[in-house]
C-alpha cells in the first residue's frame, strides 16, 4: 500500500509520428537552438479520497443513520472505503479489494444495492471479544499481530457474525457525467450484530493502460494493517488514514507527443483563445493526443518554416514522475533565424479536451534557458469537461468524447472539478 508503481503502460493517444518542413527564410542565416520538453509531474495515484462521519456527538452512524458522499469515476475505476465495526476490538467494514465496480463492463453506471461486495474485517491487532456495547476498548493487544484477515461467518475467537450485507447497506446513484453519490447505512439494528460505525476514509485510484495505479490503497488482505488503518479500526478515529490518503491524492496525467512549429509571423498559426478550434487538427490533438492531422495542415501554411511532432522513445507519451523516476523528455534540434517564434502543444493526457500551449507571441526562437513561463493549460471547447482522470467519455481512458462547441478559453485553476499544480510543475520547456 505504501508505494505504486506503474509497470505497463500501453501507448494511450492516437498514433503519432516525427515530421517536419523546412522552409527558407529570406536567407536569414540560421543558428541551432534544441528544444527540451519534459513532464515534470510529481504525480499521485489516487485522483479523489475523503471521509465520512454521522451527525451527532460523537460523529458516529448509528443503526437506521446513514452517510453519502459523492465522486466522480471512470471506466474500471473502483470505490474502496474503511469504517469500524464500532462495538468490536479491531474489526471493519471495506470493500473487498479492488473496490466496488461503478461501471459494467459495456461502460454502463452502475446503480443501486451494492452491499454484497461489502465484507468484514479483523485488523489483527487486537484480542477479540464477543461483540456488543460491552466491549472494552481497546482490548488486549494480539500476542503478535497478525495480518488483515476477513471474517466469514465466526473470528479466530468463535465468536459469531451475520455477512457484512446484513449489516450495512450500501448503494450508488448516478448522478450524470461521470459523477455517484454513495450512501452507506447502518441497517445492524435489531440483529444480534447491533453495532455503529465509526467515521470512515474512501478513495479513488486512478486507471492507466487499464490497470489501477493503486488497487489496495486502504488495507491488503493477508498482509499488516498499514497507515494508520489500525486507529480506525480499534478507535474509530480516521485522522492518520486520511492524512495518508490526502497525501496520495492529487494529479496524474501523460502528457501526449509534443507539437513544436517554428514559424515567423505576427501570431500563433493554429489557435488563438476567444475563437473556436479551426477545425485544423487541435482537436484530435487535444481530445486524443493526436497531432498528426495538425502538423500536417501547418506544413503548407505561410510563414510556417518547421513541424516536429516528439514522442517519447519508450512510451511514445511522456509519463510523469511516478516513485521518484523521472517524467518523460523530448528534445529536438532546431534551426531558428533572428525573428522566429516557436509554438508547442501538448494534452493534458487524463482530460476531455484540454491542452497545453505557448501563450501570446509564443517563444522567441533564439532564447535560451528555461522558458515554461510560456505555457498555459486550455480547454479546446470541443468536448464536454468532467474531472480530470476520472471521466467516462475521456478518450484515453476508453471514452467517447461528448462534444460541444465554445471558443477556446484558459482552465481556470482551481477548476470545478480540482486544483493543478503550477503549470511549471507539470511541463518543462527549455532552450539550449
Amino acid at each position: 500500500m505504501k508505494h505504486y508503481i506503474l509497470k505497463t503502460l500501453p501507448v494511450l493517444f492516437a498514433g503519432a509520428f516525427l515530421a517536419s518542413c523546412k522552409k527558407d527564410n529570406n536567407n536569414m542565416p540560421t543558428q541551432p537552438n534544441t528544444i527540451t520538453i519534459e513532464n515534470v509531474l510529481d504525480s499521485k495515484p489516487l485522483v479523489e479520497s475523503g471521509t465520512f462521519k454521522g451527525t451527532g456527538t460523537p460523529p458516529v452512524i448509528l443503526p437506521g443513520q446513514s452517510v453519502s458522499f459523492t465522486f466522480s469515476a471512470a471506466k474500471n475505476q473502483r470505490l474502496t472505503f474503511a469504517t469500524m465495526y464500532g462495538w468490536s476490538n479491531d474489526l471493519f467494514f471495506a470493500p473487498a479489494n479492488p473496490g466496488i465496480q461503478l461501471y459494467n463492463e459495456e461502460g454502463t453506471p452502475i446503480s443501486g444495492d451494492v452491499s454484497d461486495q461489502i465484507k468484514l474485517w479483523d485488523n489483527g491487532t487486537r484480542v477479540n471479544q464477543a461483540p456488543g456495547k460491552n466491549v472494552m476498548h481497546p482490548g488486549v493487544a494480539e500476542a503478535s499481530s497478525k495480518n488483515i484477515k476477513e471474517v466469514t461467518g465466526t473470528d479466530d475467537y468463535g465468536n459469531t457474525y451475520l455477512a457484512a450485507s446484513k449489516l450495512m447497506k450500501v448503494t450508488l446513484t448516478y448522478n450524470g457525467n461521470s459523477m455517484f453519490t454513495a450512501t452507506i447505512m447502518n441497517n445492524s439494528g435489531g440483529t444480534v450484530n447491533e453495532t455503529p460505525f465509526s467515521p470512515g476514509v474512501w478513495a479513488i485510484s486512478y486507471v492507466a493502460g487499464g490497470k489501477q495505479l493503486l488497487p489496495q490503497p486502504v488495507y491488503s488482505a493477508d498482509m499488516p494493517t498499514a497507515n494508520g488503518l489500525t486507529d480506525i479500526a480499534e478507535k474509530g478515529d480516521n485522522t492518520t488514514m486520511s492524512t495518508y490518503l490526502s497525501g496520495i491524492t492529487g494529479i496524474f496525467t501523460p502528457l501526449s507527443p509534443v507539437l513544436v512549429v517554428v514559424y515567423n509571423g505576427a501570431e500563433n498559426p493554429f489557435y488563438k483563445t476567444g475563437e473556436n478550434d479551426r477545425g485544423e487538427g487541435l482537436k484530435d490533438l487535444a481530445q486524443k493526443g493526436n497531432a498528426d492531422i495538425l502538423a500536417a495542415a501547418l506544413k503548407s501554411k505561410a510563414g510556417v518554416k518547421s513541424v516536429y511532432v516528439l514522442k517519447d522513445a519508450t512510451n511514445t507519451v511522456l509519463l510523469p514522475k511516478i516513485n521518484g523516476a523521472n517524467g518523460g523528455k523530448v528534445s529536438q534540434l532546431l534551426n531558428v533565424a533572428p525573428g522566429d517564434r516557436i509554438a508547442i502543444a501538448t494534452m493534458y493526457g487524463f482530460s476531455n479536451d484540454w491542452f497545453f500551449a505557448t501563450t501570446g507571441n509564443d517563444i522567441e526562437a533564439t532564447k535560451k534557458g528555461d522558458v515554461s513561463s510560456s505555457i498555459a493549460l486550455y480547454d479546446d471547447g470541443t468536448a464536454i469537461n468532467q474531472f480530470p482522470g476520472a471521466g467516462i467519455t475521456q478518450f484515453n481512458l476508453a471514452g467517447t468524447p461528448l462534444e460541444e462547441s465554445k471558443p477556446i478559453q484558459l482552465v481556470p485553476n482551481p477548476n470545478a472539478f480540482t486544483t493543478l499544480p503550477a503549470i511549471n510543475n507539470i511541463i518543462k520547456v527549455t532552450l539550449q
